[in-house]
């Protein structure tokens, strides 16, 4: 009974392990009565290596030793062998990779038959951890060729998933497919759930390296979704998802992942915690804290160096370079050590890393005058252009322009830029979800960049346009991708309500909240799972040339607001032509906007019996400063004109209305030209019913829905308990305008998670995308709900993107701070006059104008909204 206890538990450690430790554990000790230390050797084993599945590395070493010991006294030497194997695993697994390939050497002469194929396939996964990678996979391969001879299908399954690592992380990733779907298959067939969800998470890991962010974030959180039903902890396999996050970039959720890992990934986890380490270091870069990114970049080549990881120690290295070129440092020391890194990397297999290391020595070496090994090394790196992923090619084509430039060529380095922006966005269309368009757009940068210093040092401001609209809102240039209507989307949309209701009605009890805060974080986090899954395709605008916009304009003006190198330039096109003006730095505009917002916020929240003269004073000294520094240099060009207005996102919430030249002034804002001419010129048809509905906890919302009632007909009005979030987004969907009045809330760490208060709880951005067709026109009353989060590249997330990225003309909707109770006169003129204006902006700016001569709290309510699109 004891031989078959054992080698069930054996069996069961990858399917059960918490099972088969109490197998283990139940034989060992029939085994230790009956003195058997053949049987004990194996029950230790399977006890040893069920702990390692749950990530106890000490008690799995522990036991596996003592399995080494028990088979020695039964004068096994088989069973030594097979027990020292798994110590090498184990051992691998903590960083010990010299006593690993100690002990698996150890191991294999006393292998024959299945059980060679076995050592052999431990002895790649240890030279694989050693990134020792072309003896790795010859052991792979021996290892396979063994086992299909024995018909050994779990070790041929073992070692086809490890095999497919390897491949994944060299560049095989057609291979490496190819091995996951054969190891998936026979573990399926061996019913071996656990390591099905491993499969599936390198599945992830090779789907990330080949760029395709949605397959890699499917299949790992398929697998996660696998380790929590079968209550497996994998903390090691979080670092793989973080450098996919880190790779989009996905920055905010891949710091706190980042962080979290370090948190966890304590004792024996080492491996995981110098990537974690590493990957920490990269968003430290990519956020611009060169000062972290240096100091982790080394703790992580500390760690790597200890643990024999040379691939991964030079990119540790890189990192602490690339942060000391960044913060300004040049140097042929630096210069010199940035290419020994970039040889390094690609002499290991670390293609990606290598080309971006090669273009950072041959800029440092060009910053030093030193043009020869410039060329040199972007005649290397130019050369991804023709092939790989996208990430490469795109980084190709700027090593291609930057060689370009240097040899004089400027034409053709200009055409190597718009090249890789095009690429780019080809890319980018692909993703689907409007949250990873907008993020990727990151990588654009240095492109976008370079071509934009070209035409501001030319001073032609049809060419600055041109390069700032190619960097500028390329998400909202995209079809948009809505996802399938049987992802489960909706039921995660509505549980994630269910939790906010629950979680608000516990605050204002008084209960406590800590076990809905994490059920809401879940929620949140499978919404954004499952939308990320959305299919790509789809085409993308070209930014517009300035005689298309000069004819959709006719006698309005545009102003691109342009920030570059710390200033702020603007691009006009009025009467035909586009000019270029230099404003200053943008520091003081951006200190301006905070005093105005502050002071504009006070003055909405002051009790009544308080004097406001102070306060109003600081608005207007505000606004006046800001209008001297952001329009009265473009006066000659836009005066009496209806302005449209692309800020860069450094003005992003500014209350333009506020601005003195502005009041009573027809205003359009938009994202970009790109947007607002797609805007002006849409030929969306709704049906004619609008939409009225109003918010629960807001006295004012009803008698602003009755009254806006009068002015409509056909509307459909929801109130009370009928404007929930799905009689809401279906009334909305298609309506030629939707009003909503309802509290509101902008969530700056997550702005897809910004919502309107319906009577079942937020009405979402994500709700918003699963529209069919978007109202033409739309009005918010809302605090907040015009504000945007601004992302590298001007890419907005928030209401506004996702309405005018869906193909929303409209939306008329506050950047501050309002009182329902305030704006509600506001908004009833407005709707008295939308049917006569010539346009939403004329409508909007002539109730502002009579409504902010009522008193200073009128004022600040009125001036807080815009009108974006067209």
């Amino acid at each position: 009974m004891a031989v078959v206890s054992a080698a069930a538990a054996l069996d069961a450690r990858q399917r059960d392990p918490r099972a088969a430790i109490e197998m283990g554990r139940s034989a060992l000790k029939a085994a230790r009565a009956a003195g058997d230390a053949h049987e004990a050797s194996i029950a230790e084993r399977a006890i040893g290596l069920s702990l390692r599945e749950l990530h106890d590395f000490e008690g799995a070493l522990r036991h596996l030793r003592k399995s080494i010991r028990s088979a020695e006294r039964a004068g096994s030497a088989r069973l030594a062998a097979l027990a020292r194997m798994s110590l090498a695993f184990v051992l691998s697994n903590t960083g010990r990779h010299q006593a690993a390939l100690r002990a698996v050497n150890a191991a294999l002469p006393d292998l024959r038959g299945a059980d060679a194929g076995s050592g052999r396939m431990q002895r790649g996964l240890v030279l694989h951890y050693l990134c020792r990678y072309d003896e790795a996979l010859r052991e792979y391969n021996a290892a396979i060729e063994v086992v299909r001879r024995s018909g050994e299908r779990l070790v041929e399954a073992r070692a086809l998933n490890n095999r497919g690592l390897l491949r994944a992380y060299t560049g095989g990733l057609r291979a490496a497919d190819e091995d996951f779907d054969r190891a998936a298959a026979l573990y399926l067939e061996l019913d071996q759930e656990l390591a099905v969800a491993d499969v599936r998470w390198n599945a992830g890991i090779s789907a990330s390296r080949a760029g395709d962010v949605p397959r890699a974030l499917t299949m790992f959180a398929e697998a996660e979704r696998e380790y929590r039903r079968l209550d497996v902890p994998r903390p090691a396999l979080l670092i793989n998802r973080l450098e996919l996050l880190v790779s989009v970039p996905l920055l905010e959720e891949a710091r706190a992942a980042a962080d979290r890992a370090l948190e966890d990934l304590g004792g024996d986890l080492v491996l995981a915690r110098s990537e974690a380490l590493f990957h920490r270091a990269r968003i430290a870069l990519l956020e611009g804290d060169l000062d972290l990114a240096e100091t982790m970049a080394i703790s992580a080549q500390k760690g790597f160096r200890r643990e024999k990881r040379e691939v991964w120690e030079a990119g540790a290295r890189h990192v602490e370079l690339r942060a000391a070129y960044l913060s300004g440092r040049r140097s042929r020391r630096l210069s010199t050590a940035m290419t020994k890194v970039a040889d390094r990397l690609d002499a290991l297999g670390w293609r990606v890393a290598a080309l971006e290391a090669r273009v950072d020595a041959a800029l440092i070496a060009r910053d030093l005058g030193d043009h020869r090994t410039a060329l040199r090394e972007l005649a290397v790196a130019g050369a991804a252009r023709r092939g790989g992923t996208a990430a490469s090619r795109v980084q190709g084509w700027y090593a291609e322009a930057v060689a370009r430039d240097l040899a004089g060529n400027a034409r053709g380095a200009q055409i190597a830029l718009r090249r890789g922006l095009v690429l780019l966005d080809e890319y980018r269309v692909s993703l689907g979800a409007a949250e990873l368009r907008a993020l990727s757009g990151a990588q654009g940068k240095a492109l976008a960049l370079e071509g934009l210093r070209t035409a501001v040092a030319g001073g032609h401001a049809a060419k600055v346009l041109s390069w700032a609209e190619s960097w500028r809102a390329g998400a909202l240039r995209m079809t948009p991708a809505r996802p399938p209507e049987d992802s489960g989307l909706a039921d995660a949309l509505a549980e994630l309500r269910a939790t906010t209701a629950d979680l608000e009605y516990a605050l204002s009890e008084g209960r406590p909240t800590t076990a809905l805060r994490q059920r809401q974080v879940r929620a949140e986090q499978r919404v954004r799972d499952l939308t990320r899954r959305t299919s790509g395709g789809g085409s993308v605008r070209k930014p517009p040339a300035v005689p298309d916009l000069a004819w959709a304009l006719g006698e309005a003006a545009l102003v691109e607001y342009v920030d570059f190198e710390g200033s702020l330039l603007a691009v006009v096109v009025a009467g035909g032509r586009a000019s270029l003006h230099r404003l200053g730095p943008a520091d003081a505009a951006v200190r301006e906007i905070r005093l105005l917002r502050f002071a504009l916020h006070r003055l909405v929240t002051l009790p009544e019996h308080l004097d406001r003269a102070a306060v109003r004073a600081g608005a207007e000294h505000a606004a006046t400063l800001l209008e001297s520094r952001l329009l009265a240099p473009l006066h000659r060009r836009t005066a009496d004109r209806p302005l449209v207005l692309a800020p860069t996102g450094l003005l992003g919430g500014l209350p333009w209305a506020a601005l003195p030249a502005l009041r009573g002034r027809p205003v359009t804002v938009a994202p970009s030209a790109s947007v607002w001419l797609r805007a002006a010129t849409s030929s969306l048809v709704p049906h004619d019913r609008p939409l009225l509905a109003a918010g629960p906890r807001l006295p004012a919302a009803p008698t602003e829905i009755g009254a806006i009632a009068t002015l409509t007909t056909k509307a459909t009005i929801l109130v009370d308990e009928a404007a929930t979030v799905d009689a809401v987004a279906a009334a909305m969907d298609g309506a030629p305008l939707a009003h909503v009045a309802a509290h509101g809330s902008f969530r700056a760490d997550n702005p897809l998670f910004s919502a309107l208060e319906l009577a079942d709880g937020p009405l979402t951005v994500f709700d918003l995308e699963r529209l069919q067709v978007p109202p033409a026109k739309v009005v918010l009353s809302a605090c907040d709900s015009g504000l945007s989060a601004v992302r590298p590249g001007n890419e907005l997330m928030g209401f506004t993107a996702a309405l005018l990225g869906l193909g929303t003309r409209t939306l008329i909707a506050p950047v501050v701070p309002v009182p329902a109770e305030v704006t509600t006169p506001l908004m009833i003129d407005l709707h008295r006059r939308l049917p006569t204006a010539t346009t939403p902006a004329q409508a909007l700016a002539d109730a502002q104008a009579a409504y902010m001569a009522r008193g200073d709290t009128e004022f600040a309510a009125s001036v807080g909204f815009l009108t974006f699109g067209a």
